[in-house]
């Protein structure tokens, strides 16, 4: 093994979504390490904190997250931007690299770098969130790939997909519903009458002026009604009512019992007779 290595170049290949044709020429040319030259750079990082070993690794590796991020193409999302995802995970699998492990960057970056790409896909794939547990995540980027043949899946498929994954059948069934619907937009552009959007039938009824003076008015005449039904009440009655009904902290019937001079089930009484009386008035 050796620690003198010969300089890398500078390049800078810039960011992936300025040029991607560019960028992916750039760092296909920029040279592969060796085995040795890697173990002395990753020493050089781990021990020493050295910056631009941890630069020359990022760079070397750079062919490889695009490699990886091509397998996603299919999402329809930016290849730029998946790229720069991946590149976020190579620096952090860079910055926890440890050399004495005995592997290659490349097989202990692998795991960062999907592991953003995936989490990017998961938040710009679709407006409302399609996989939040591990199983749903897990048939997220597998389900079609493991699918045999087009349309929906009967219950022996089911099953078995669900026990080459380690899911339930039932994650299975509803992430292929999930997958089989799409975005819509909220509203429509132009002025296409064929064309319905949620804009149009999910309308807001809280602010419609007619309906707000309609409960008002319903609301003051239940109010007028209730104290109408309270003026038929004698006194002690009313008093009862309230401090059962009418305040947060409930007197008992014990309490009131005290209060009044009499029996709990005299209370008990009064409150049902009083009750009824009430209810009576809003029939």
């Amino acid at each position: 093994m050796t620690d003198k290595l010969v300089p890398m170049p500078v390049l800078n290949p810039g960011a992936p979504g300025a040029n991607l044709d560019a960028y992916i020429k750039v760092v296909s040319t920029i040279a592969v390490l060796s085995p040795e030259e890697e173990k002395a750079l990753a020493d050089r990082l781990y021990h020493d904190g050295d910056l631009d070993a941890a630069r020359q690794l990022v760079m070397a590796h750079l062919r490889f997250v695009v490699y990886v991020a091509k397998a996603y193409s299919g999402y329809g999302l930016s290849e730029a931007d998946l790229i720069q995802e991946g590149n976020v995970g190579l620096m952090k699998a860079v910055k926890r690299f440890n050399p004495e492990f005995g592997v290659r960057l490349v097989s202990f970056a692998v795991h960062w770098i999907k592991a953003e790409i995936h989490e990017f896909i998961l938040k710009n794939w679709r407006i409302v969130k399609v996989a939040t547990t591990k199983p749903q995540r897990k048939l997220f980027f597998n389900l079609r790939s493991a699918k045999k043949r087009l349309g929906w899946m009967n219950d022996q498929e089911v099953r078995d997909v669900a026990r080459d994954l380690g899911v339930d059948p039932e994650d299975v069934r509803q992430m292929e519903n999930r997958l089989a619907v799409s975005d819509e937009a909220f509203e429509v552009d132009g002025d296409d009458d064929d064309t319905f959007a949620p804009a149009q039938y999910l309308t807001d009824a809280t602010g419609d002026p007619a309906r707000i003076a309609e409960a008002d008015n319903q609301f003051q005449a239940e109010r007028d009604k209730l104290n109408h039904a309270f003026s038929t009440l004698d006194e002690r009655s009313r008093e009862i009512m309230r401090q059962r009904w009418l305040v947060e902290k409930k007197a008992t019937l014990h309490e009131l019992a005290d209060q009044f001079g009499v029996s709990a089930e005299r209370i008990r009484q009064l409150e049902a007779n009083a009750l009824k009386k009430l209810k009576s008035c809003f029939s």
